[in-house]
């Protein structure tokens, strides 16, 4: 099997996942699919994951789209561009072993956050600050939901999927612009990142009828462990390649 073939099986698989994960509580295809396709082919990241990022929030949109809370994507979309600049620069001048090590560490700390389920107030300053983390860290590793999701973690369920979608959309489309424009948005990147939108079409899509079903403890627990289990195995593979 041919190293292209693998990212897109593994790569593919992840992104699936990821999606049936975001379609059913607002975020994850990120925190799921980013240190899976980090570990398999660094060179196309964060570039291809932003491409998921980009397409997947539509689907969510054309379905809930009136449960936006526009107030509070207006302060997390003012605090995401300072930030966004930020992360570009941790792409331009930070190493892609350091990085992969970044993603790894996003990702742990997401899932300690997620699993403590912090109670964090919703309000101006907090959403503007979750959208400067954000900023940086969805540019520079392709995971910037968890510090919104955080700030939105007692919002009802459709508002949090459609103010995350609504946020995400904005926030990927800056992103691949803005790593367009430093030069690190190879073309391998967007081909990767167009070729998984079929496996992410069809989690969500297998999202809206689990939905209903899904024990939101149980799937949670699914997914902080394999998003960790990436997470640590990504470390690994980092640590073994400098040995």
């Amino acid at each position: 099997m041919s190293e292209t073939a693998l990212v897109l099986l593994v790569g593919g698989l992840a992104v699936f996942v990821g999606a049936v994960v975001q379609g059913s509580v607002g975020f994850g295809a990120g925190l799921v699919a980013a240190p899976v396709l980090t570990m398999l082919e660094p060179d196309v990241m964060p570039g291809a994951i932003q491409v998921v990022n980009m397409t997947l929030p539509l689907f969510t949109l054309a379905r809930e789209w009136r449960t936006v809370d526009w107030r509070g994507f207006g302060f997390a979309a003012l605090g995401r561009l300072p930030g966004s600049i930020i992360g570009a620069a941790v792409i331009v001048y930070v190493s892609v072993y350091t990085r992969g090590l970044l993603v790894a560490a996003m990702v742990l700390l997401a899932v300690v956050l997620t699993a403590r389920s912090l109670s964090v107030p919703r309000n101006g300053l907090t959403i503007t600050s979750a959208g400067f983390v954000s900023g940086i860290t969805g540019t520079a590793t392709g995971i910037g939901g968890p510090p919104v999701a955080l700030v939105y973690q007692n919002a009802k369920g459709a508002q949090i999927r459609a103010t995350l979608a609504m946020f995400f959309l904005l926030s990927a489309a800056q992103s691949l612009v803005i790593l367009a424009v430093v030069g690190e948005l190879p073309a391998g990147a967007l081909g990767i990142g167009a070729a998984l939108v079929a496996p992410m079409v069809l989690g969500f899509l297998a999202s809206a009828p689990l939905r209903r079903y899904l024990d939101g403890g149980r799937v949670r627990v699914a997914v902080l462990t394999v998003a960790a289990a990436s997470a640590v195995g990504l470390i690994a593979q980092n640590v073994l390649t400098r040995l």
